[in-house]
């Protein structure tokens, strides 16, 4: 019998050692988004041979990629995009419908983040009378906020305080931008603090952006192995004042004084490592990755959009930056390697937007491009209006395609609203270069599921968007310039955009499946086991998660 229960007992041990282990994932301890300005989906694959191994390649090697992802609205701008993002939705809902646009109803332009409840924080000048508050749902830094009871820390960083302010969401501990000019310092808003931290007045101190101000912009590597671009000198780039050509060398230190002078690292490659820097000072200063509870690091690189602008996404310029990028990246993935520990975080890296090839340069392949003259499209809608309603009056304003009505005097000319719009759409359909042209009416009447009239529903916001929304032809840009390029429709070159998943929690792998810029906030939600903005329209991408 004595031998029994000792047998019995060591049976009871022998079990009880080898009990399943809980195979429940670790949360990660930071988040990181990542955000290039305007990065088109082919520059993963047209740079791909000079990228190193540690940058690009290494999140798509070891992360996720999702090669079939696109904007699912109009318009594509950045701070639409990023709120869209962050939010998991679209402008119908989240309420941000472009950088600028009309106030119907303070019948004045207004800036997606302006406030002036609030103060600069780090600066005299007005740049940091800035809040999130026109975004009208929560983000997926607002929900891991609010799950983890507000413990937890949400640090957004951009050159752009659009880019900074909407990731943050509403709830973030701080939000920090660029003041260039004869500043040169990141500075933020009373709405998230009084005083700057310790941390981010020293970096201020350290001299880096001067630093930077004082090396020239030449090409990380032979020029001539940029086969992957335009000749250097070519008619479709902008050009610095004070520079006759837009060509290499940039020397930065004398063309500082006619740019800006801060305002130029925003204009080149340096924008992007000074980010970066200031970044790895966040990590420490704000002790991120280390507590018990997940924090989140939104970070976006605007220098890539402003350098896109000027010089086009065919230029030797876009591609120096990309190769300068994937080397910021490499030092970043790094530094949180070790600062947080490779198999703590989990990031995403994606685009705002994309941007379309300078159509100047389409037209000089005989591809069909164009230029949309603003003054001579508000022109024929007056003339419009004063044919069929015998007033020139009755548009307030043209602005991002859109149309807005004066709607007091259409009241007291005794006119319906419906019948000048549906007029107007009818008729502006024949203007040069405008494809398509509906009513506010239609879209709240009508449900588009599919096509470039569906992407325009997505963006149009009953509250704040225009009374007739026009959709010019593809490869048009509504500019007097013809020298680089910009971004804002619903077609694939500026929708299609990089998504890659990395780091815990993640697989390794790829789909062709077709997603949406919507799906990246549910998705984090999904892999943090918290609730979903609250306005969330997009889905898991549930490949993508162990």
């Amino acid at each position: 019998m004595k031998n029994y229960i000792v047998l019995l007992f060591s049976s009871l041990l022998l079990f009880s050692s080898h009990k399943p282990k809980d195979t429940t994932p670790k949360k990660p301890k930071l988040v990181i988004g990542i955000v290039i300005d305007q990065m088109r989906y082919d520059y993963l694959t047209r740079f791909a041979d000079k990228y190193g191994e540690d940058g690009f390649k290494r999140i798509i090697k070891d992360g996720f990629s999702l090669e079939n992802a696109n904007y699912n609205y109009i318009p594509t701008y950045t701070a639409v995009g990023h709120a869209s993002i962050y939010t998991g939705t679209t402008p119908e809902n989240h309420g941000i419908i472009g950088n600028n646009w009309y106030d119907k109803y303070a019948k004045k332009f207004i800036y997606c983040v302006d406030d002036a409840n609030y103060t600069s924080v780090g600066v005299t000048s007005k740049g940091g009378k800035k809040s999130p508050y026109r975004m009208q749902t929560t983000t997926i830094t607002d929900q891991l906020r609010l799950a983890q009871n507000m413990q937890g820390k949400t640090i957004s960083i951009a050159i752009k305080d659009r880019s900074a302010v909407l990731p943050g969401g509403h709830t973030a501990n701080g939000a920090f931008w660029l003041e260039g000019k004869n500043e040169g310092k990141w500075i933020t808003s009373s709405y998230y603090m009084n005083k700057l931290p310790k941390w981010v007045k020293k970096f201020n101190k350290s001299g880096k952006a001067a630093a930077y101000m004082s090396k020239p912009w030449n090409t990380l590597y032979d020029i001539k192995t940029y086969t992957e671009s335009l000749a250097d000198d070519n008619p479709f780039e902008g050009k610095f004042r004070g520079k006759e050509k837009p060509v290499f060398p940039y020397d930065v230190r004398t063309l500082k004084e006619k740019n800006g002078n801060f305002e130029m690292i925003k204009t080149i490659p340096a924008g992007n490592s000074f980010t970066t820097d200031f970044v790895k000072a966040a990590i420490v200063g704000e002790n991120l990755g280390k507590s018990e509870f997940t924090d989140f690091l939104a970070i976006s690189f605007s220098s890539t959009d402003y350098i896109g602008h000027q010089f086009g996404v065919a230029s030797k310029e876009i591609e120096d930056t990309y190769l300068r990028l994937d080397k910021d990246l490499a030092s970043l993935f790094t530094y949180l390697d070790i600062e947080v520990g490779k198999d703590n975080y989990t990031l995403f890296l994606t685009a705002d937007h994309a941007a379309v090839q300078a159509p100047a340069y389409l037209q000089s392949l005989k591809i069909p491009a164009h230029y949309i003259n603003s003054k001579e499209l508000k022109d024929y809608v007056n003339a419009i209006t004063l044919k069929y309603f015998k007033s020139d009056k009755l548009v307030e304003n043209i602005s991002n395609y859109q149309i807005f009505f004066n709607k007091e005097k259409i009241e007291r000319l005794k006119l319906d609203a419906n019948t000048i719009a549906q007029k107007i759409a009818d008729e502006v359909i024949n203007f040069d270069n405008i494809y398509k042209a509906v009513t506010a009416r239609t879209m709240q009447t009508a449900q588009f599921t599919d096509g470039i009239l569906h992407k325009l529903q997505k963006g149009y916001n009953q509250k704040f968007s225009g009374d007739v929304l026009l959709i010019p032809s593809p490869a048009t840009l509504s500019s007097y310039s013809r020298k680089g390029t910009s971004h804002g429709s619903g077609y694939s070159y500026d929708t299609h955009v990089p998504i890659i998943f990395y780091g815990n929690g993640i697989k390794k792998g790829v789909s062709k499946k077709a997603y949406n810029i919507t799906d990246i906030a549910p998705t984090l939600a999904n892999l943090l086991q918290i609730e979903f903005p609250n306005g969330t329209t997009g889905k898991i991408v549930n490949e993508a998660l162990k």
